[in-house]
């Protein structure tokens, strides 16, 4: 399989990087598909990352915002290098999770620079739930 960089439709700066780094590196971990360049690839995986949305979700006693709902979107399709024949394409997917504002304990390692350190973890994790979607959406069906 090869990894295309994800195009990125956000108005956040940067994710594609991020996004295509935890694909490829779940491919690798996974191993059930060689990651090649694309001149030796038998699948290309290509894939738009179209928003990146926070919402509110509880507050504290003083109308402050204590947890937040963080949410990829993007677009991905695979398809045979040899005959161009799409094997999947979602148009919709999503990575998310929620966070808290004075969180505290084990996050993965940060991809983006955002405001809060809080808000990094949440994008991040975000990114991998949503490498990790890709991942199981191409190798499931084996």
């Amino acid at each position: 399989i090869f990894v295309s960089a994800f195009q990125n439709a956000s108005r956040q700066y940067d994710f594609q990087a991020p996004l295509t780094h935890a694909i490829t590196r779940k491919f690798i971990h996974d191993s059930r598909l060689r990651v090649v360049g694309r001149d030796e690839a038998d699948l290309i995986l290509e894939g738009v990352i179209r928003d990146y949305r926070l919402k509110e979700i509880t507050t504290d006693k003083d109308d402050e915002t204590t947890q937040f709902l963080c949410v990829v979107l993007a677009s991905a399709r695979l398809t045979e290098r040899a005959t161009g024949k799409v094997v999947w394409e979602e148009k919709t997917m999503a990575g998310e999770t929620s966070f808290y504002t004075r969180a505290s304990g084990a996050f993965l390692p940060s991809v983006r620079s955002f405001t809060t350190e809080e808000e990094n973890r949440g994008a991040s994790e975000a990114l991998e739930q949503l490498a990790s979607d890709i991942l199981y959406r191409t190798v499931e069906p084996w």
